[in-house]
């Protein structure tokens, strides 16, 4: 018996190490295939259009699946469902890693998308198993990962690109993969916390209806035209669509999204913040990985590879790996509506180093690394906010949600990034290049955005009752599964109440 626990002690004590690894996983697969893209049309035979949905493909699967999963978990167990999201995140890795037909890897690409669900999932299980005095921490480092795993993805993905076969680097990521999910299956245990209810196909069949159309009209607006009759058509059945999935829902028994509790303002706003602070997070790595690159003919250019490009974003996710408990402690200082503000705050005053000088390599890296820290303040506080807004039983939807609208604020980030850029451009050599004044406007949008993000955080209501730790009077492990299957106990009732 001794040994026993010995063992199920150290499996405790590795489950948050293990669940960020696996959000850094996720991120990692997200990038891995940035420095392949003006590669893969020759590597493919395929042309780049058709390339391009390597990109697409994952960030459209990505969003479908994020808030179906995270419900799924909350009504079948978050521990099967952070193993199924993995397990097709290292399948679809193995499947990249065998093939060139460029149908099979969008395909494979589309699988990993499944990996987006894992921190929702990480975040919930933390809720439920941890200590109130380890949550915020735990919860600050998982939200981290993001930026971690996109940091040190590129860099890594480019040095085995450059040096070794194509192949090779989603080899590697299989590898990865293989070991996070073991880990996973042996450190994790399963959350007694549950929510009872069928669930609702219909209304994921319409949420993926509606976030495909919305998505694609946005993701391939620039290339298709935003006039024409296809972005148009796409925009006009999201419209249509969602509005009846809306319905679908609010007269649904179990919906897949509580749109009720969803629409009180702890939740809203906090999902409203969430879109913007992504949209301000994105273009950091998005215009930055592009300057640099650019050529030192257009006078501000530095003419980086690919892997110095990644090196110049290295510093930001080291920042943002070594923050997240510093954010935690905010939080439980001041709360996380500070932390929040805080963090949209400080994302637009690195917009500003960004603006004031980006000829200079250390300027750029200052003004990155300072959006960073401010992405590590906010996304750890956004979970946090949540979680004292639902009940235990939604914790999962709920967050997948949230990180859906992270999603979706980097889809249009990258579309108006896009549409700024090829509105100022210049001639190099008989090439149109973005001008220095394009990539200043677009952090300045980006600053913007971060800005009106900080005005929404003020706005969320306070929450004077609710622990610092994001959670400390309800019950862990065991003890919560005694409340039976909707998993609702005094504390979730008091976020209800003051929701």
């Amino acid at each position: 018996m001794t040994a026993v626990r010995e063992t199920r002690g150290v499996r405790d004590r590795l489950t948050v190490p293990v669940l960020a690894f696996g959000g850094i996983l996720m991120a990692v697969m997200q990038t891995v295939v940035v420095p392949l893209l003006p590669d893969l049309p020759r590597l493919t035979g395929a042309s780049a259009s058709a390339v391009s949905w390597m990109v697409t493909a994952t960030l459209l699967s990505g969003a479908v699946l994020t808030p179906v999963l995270g419900r799924a978990g909350d009504m079948y167990g978050k521990r099967r469902v952070l193993l199924a999201a993995l397990a097709l995140m290292t399948l679809g890795s193995v499947l990249c890693a065998l093939t060139s037909d460029i149908a099979l890897l969008i395909t494979a690409r589309a699988l990993q998308g499944a990996a987006a669900a894992v921190v929702p999932l990480s975040i919930s299980i933390l809720r439920d198993e941890l200590p109130p005095e380890r949550t915020g921490s735990a919860v600050a480092l998982m939200s981290s990962t993001v930026g971690i795993g996109a940091a040190l993805g590129l860099p890594l993905a480019a040095l085995i690109v450059q040096y070794a076969n194509w192949h090779v680097m989603f080899w590697a990521t299989s590898a990865l993969g293989a070991v996070g999910l073991a880990l996973a299956w042996w450190a994790v245990r399963e959350s007694p916390v549950r929510e009872s209810g069928r669930f609702d196909t219909l209304g994921a069949l319409g949420l993926a209806a509606g976030l495909v159309c919305l998505l694609l009209g946005v993701s391939q607006g620039g290339q298709w035209g935003w006039g024409s009759p296809v972005i148009l058509g796409l925009f006009t059945a999201c419209v249509l669509v969602l509005a009846l999935w809306c319905r679908q829902q609010l007269r649904a028994e179990r919906p897949l999204v509580d749109l009720r509790l969803a629409a009180r303002p702890r939740v809203a706003l906090p999902h409203l913040t969430a879109l913007l602070t992504g949209f301000a997070f994105y273009a950091n790595s998005l215009v930055t990985a592009q300057l640099v690159q650019a050529p030192e003919a257009t006078g501000y250019g530095l003419g980086l590879s690919i892997v110095a490009t990644g090196l110049c974003l290295l510093p930001g996710g080291v920042t943002m790996l070594l923050l997240s408990p510093v954010s935690a402690r905010l939080s439980a200082a001041r709360g996380p509506r500070v932390t929040l503000a805080l963090g949209a705050a400080v994302i637009a005053f690195g917009y500003g180093i960004r603006i004031a000088d980006s000829r200079e390599l250390w300027v750029i890296i200052l003004g990155a690394t300072v959006v960073s820290t401010g992405t590590t303040l906010a996304y750890s506080a956004l979970p946090t906010l949540i979680l004292r807004a639902v009940p235990a039983g939604q914790t999962a939807s709920a967050n997948g949600v949230n990180v859906l609208m992270r999603t979706v604020g980097q889809a249009v980030c990258s579309a108006a990034v896009a549409a700024v850029l090829v509105h100022h451009t210049s001639r190099l050599a008989g090439v149109a290049v973005p001008t220095l004044h394009g990539y200043l406007l677009a952090f300045a949008l980006a600053g913007t955005v971060a800005l009106v993000a900080c005005a929404a955080a003020l706005s969320i209501p306070g929450d004077p009752a609710a622990p610092a730790s994001g959670g400390a009077r309800r019950p862990r492990g065991r003890t919560a599964s005694r409340r039976g299957a909707a998993g609702r106990g005094p504390r979730e009732d008091e976020a209800l109440e003051g929701a």
